[in-house]
Protein backbone atom coordinates (compact mmCIF):
# COMPACT_ATOMS: atom_id res chain seq x y z
CA UNK A 1 0.00 0.00 0.00
CA UNK A 2 1.40 3.36 -0.91
CA UNK A 3 0.51 7.04 0.78
CA UNK A 4 -0.41 8.73 3.57
CA UNK A 5 0.31 7.02 6.72
CA UNK A 6 -2.52 5.39 8.43
CA UNK A 7 -4.45 5.18 5.24
CA UNK A 8 -6.30 2.02 4.19
CA UNK A 9 -7.33 3.00 1.11
CA UNK A 10 -4.29 1.76 -1.77
CA UNK A 11 -3.49 3.65 -4.58
CA UNK A 12 -3.44 2.61 -7.94
CA UNK A 13 0.10 4.25 -9.47
CA UNK A 14 -0.91 7.22 -11.60
CA UNK A 15 2.10 7.09 -14.13
CA UNK A 16 2.54 3.30 -14.46
CA UNK A 17 1.18 2.14 -17.86
CA UNK A 18 2.09 -1.24 -17.50
CA UNK A 19 -0.13 -1.91 -14.59
CA UNK A 20 -2.84 0.72 -15.48
CA UNK A 21 -6.02 0.48 -17.47
CA UNK A 22 -8.40 2.88 -19.15
CA UNK A 23 -11.80 2.68 -20.75
CA UNK A 24 -12.23 3.04 -24.82
CA UNK A 25 -14.53 5.90 -25.39
CA UNK A 26 -16.42 3.74 -28.49
CA UNK A 27 -16.77 0.67 -27.18
CA UNK A 28 -16.31 0.98 -23.40
CA UNK A 29 -13.79 -2.53 -23.21
CA UNK A 30 -10.78 -1.85 -20.98
CA UNK A 31 -7.25 -2.15 -22.31
CA UNK A 32 -3.84 -1.58 -20.94
CA UNK A 33 -2.66 1.92 -21.45
CA UNK A 34 0.15 2.11 -23.78
CA UNK A 35 1.74 5.91 -23.78
CA UNK A 36 -0.66 8.69 -24.59
CA UNK A 37 -3.06 6.31 -26.45
CA UNK A 38 -6.84 6.67 -26.30
CA UNK A 39 -8.37 4.18 -28.12
CA UNK A 40 -8.39 0.16 -27.54
CA UNK A 41 -7.80 -0.54 -31.52
CA UNK A 42 -7.86 1.50 -34.51
CA UNK A 43 -11.22 -0.26 -35.35
CA UNK A 44 -12.44 2.26 -32.53
CA UNK A 45 -10.51 4.69 -33.48
CA UNK A 46 -12.33 4.94 -36.69
CA UNK A 47 -15.67 4.61 -35.84
CA UNK A 48 -15.08 7.44 -33.49
CA UNK A 49 -13.89 9.57 -36.54
CA UNK A 50 -16.71 8.54 -38.30
CA UNK A 51 -19.45 9.73 -35.74
CA UNK A 52 -17.45 13.29 -35.37
CA UNK A 53 -17.05 13.60 -39.04
CA UNK A 54 -20.44 12.66 -40.25
CA UNK A 55 -22.81 15.20 -40.83
CA UNK A 56 -26.06 14.70 -38.73
CA UNK A 57 -29.03 13.68 -40.77
CA UNK A 58 -31.55 16.60 -41.57
CA UNK A 59 -34.68 16.58 -39.92
CA UNK A 60 -37.87 14.69 -41.24
CA UNK A 61 -39.72 16.86 -43.06
CA UNK A 62 -43.26 18.17 -41.40
CA UNK A 63 -45.74 18.44 -43.68
CA UNK A 64 -47.94 21.94 -43.14
CA UNK A 65 -51.15 22.09 -40.91
CA UNK A 66 -54.16 22.41 -43.25
CA UNK A 67 -57.29 23.53 -41.77
CA UNK A 68 -60.20 20.85 -41.48
CA UNK A 69 -63.41 22.99 -41.90
CA UNK A 70 -62.96 23.26 -45.63
CA UNK A 71 -63.71 19.45 -45.60
CA UNK A 72 -66.19 18.71 -42.45
CA UNK A 73 -69.65 18.04 -43.31
CA UNK A 74 -71.77 19.83 -40.78
CA UNK A 75 -75.95 18.87 -40.39
CA UNK A 76 -78.28 21.12 -38.87
CA UNK A 77 -79.88 20.23 -36.09
CA UNK A 78 -83.13 21.42 -36.78
CA UNK A 79 -84.35 21.14 -40.31
CA UNK A 80 -81.69 18.84 -41.40
CA UNK A 81 -79.61 20.72 -44.00
CA UNK A 82 -76.43 19.51 -44.41
CA UNK A 83 -73.29 22.03 -45.66
CA UNK A 84 -69.48 21.51 -46.18
CA UNK A 85 -67.11 23.49 -44.65
CA UNK A 86 -69.79 26.23 -43.39
CA UNK A 87 -71.26 26.18 -39.60
CA UNK A 88 -74.12 28.35 -39.65
CA UNK A 89 -77.41 26.91 -40.91
CA UNK A 90 -78.67 29.36 -43.57
CA UNK A 91 -82.50 28.60 -43.11
CA UNK A 92 -82.92 28.24 -39.68
CA UNK A 93 -80.06 31.04 -37.87
CA UNK A 94 -78.38 28.38 -35.99
CA UNK A 95 -74.84 26.58 -35.67
CA UNK A 96 -74.82 23.16 -37.35
CA UNK A 97 -73.06 20.27 -35.76
CA UNK A 98 -70.42 18.20 -36.59
CA UNK A 99 -71.18 14.91 -38.40
CA UNK A 100 -67.30 14.37 -40.26
CA UNK A 101 -64.56 14.99 -42.43
CA UNK A 102 -66.31 14.14 -46.32
CA UNK A 103 -66.81 15.84 -49.41
CA UNK A 104 -69.16 16.58 -52.19
CA UNK A 105 -70.90 13.53 -53.01
CA UNK A 106 -69.86 13.03 -57.75
CA UNK A 107 -73.13 12.13 -58.63
CA UNK A 108 -75.84 14.30 -56.75
CA UNK A 109 -73.15 17.54 -55.53
CA UNK A 110 -74.81 17.04 -52.15
CA UNK A 111 -72.37 16.89 -48.77
CA UNK A 112 -71.50 13.82 -47.91
CA UNK A 113 -69.72 12.25 -44.53
CA UNK A 114 -67.27 9.77 -44.90
CA UNK A 115 -68.32 7.58 -42.14
CA UNK A 116 -72.14 7.85 -44.41
CA UNK A 117 -70.08 5.91 -46.87
CA UNK A 118 -68.12 3.59 -44.52
CA UNK A 119 -71.48 1.91 -43.09
CA UNK A 120 -72.50 1.84 -39.46
CA UNK A 121 -70.20 -0.93 -38.47
CA UNK A 122 -66.82 0.94 -38.83
CA UNK A 123 -67.74 4.02 -36.45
Amino acid sequence: MTGHPGSAVPESPWRDDSVTMRTCPACAQPFARSGRRRWCSDACKQAAYRRRATPPLPAPAVPAIRPRRPVTVYECGECGLRALGSQHCPDCKTFMSTVGIGGLCPSCDEPIAIQDLLGEHNR
